[in-house]
C-alpha cells in the first residue's frame, strides 16, 4: 500500500527554521512576505501547490505552516495524523471533511479538522489559496485513496 507522506523537514530543506525565533520572540508573517521559503507539496497535492514553514519544526510537535493551492485547484482527498487549526488568509476555499457538508472559508475563516479525518478541498476564487495551519503532530499529509486511516 502505496502511503504518501509529507514530513516537511526531511522533504524541504528545513525552511527557514534558522530565522525561528526563539520561544521568548514575536513573531508576524503575511504570506506576502518576499523572505517565505516555500517548497512543494506531496505529489498527489495539486501542481504549484507550496507549503511555507512559519514557526517550529515540522517533524516536532506544534509547527506552523501557510499552505498555498492555485486558483480553481482541487485538493484531493487526503488526511493528517494530527488535528489542525485553520484561517484563511487568501482566496476562497470550500472544505468538505467527510460525512460533513462542504463549508465555504473566506478570507478570516477558521476551522479545525480533527486528526485522522478524510477531507478535500476547492479553491473557487480568480486567486491561489493560502491556509495558515497550526499542527499540534509533526506535519504530514496522506492521500485518502492510498493508505489507511
Amino acid at each position: 500500500m502505496l502511503r504518501l507522506c509529507l514530513l516537511l523537514a526531511s522533504s524541504i530543506p528545513m525552511l527557514a527554521l534558522a530565522q525561528t525565533p526563539p520561544p521568548s520572540a514575536a513573531l508576524t508573517r503575511t504570506f506576502q512576505d518576499a523572505d517565505l521559503q516555500w517548497g512543494p507539496c506531496p505529489a498527489f497535492l495539486p501542481e504549484g501547490c507550496a507549503i511555507a514553514v512559519l514557526h517550529g519544526d515540522p517533524s516536532q510537535n506544534n509547527a506552523d505552516i501557510f499552505f498555498k493551492v492555485p486558483a480553481k485547484s482541487t485538493v484531493p482527498r487526503h488526511w493528517h495524523t494530527s488535528a489542525e487549526r485553520m484561517v484563511l488568509v487568501s482566496g476562497e476555499l470550500h472544505v468538505t471533511y467527510d460525512g460533513q457538508d462542504t463549508v465555504i472559508f473566506s478570507p478570516g475563516t477558521y476551522g479545525y479538522g480533527p486528526a485522522k479525518v478524510s477531507h478535500k478541498a476547492f479553491c473557487a476564487s480568480d486567486t491561489p489559496c493560502v491556509l495558515a495551519i497550526a499542527f499540534e503532530l509533526p506535519v504530514d499529509a496522506i492521500a485518502s485513496d492510498s493508505a489507511e486511516q
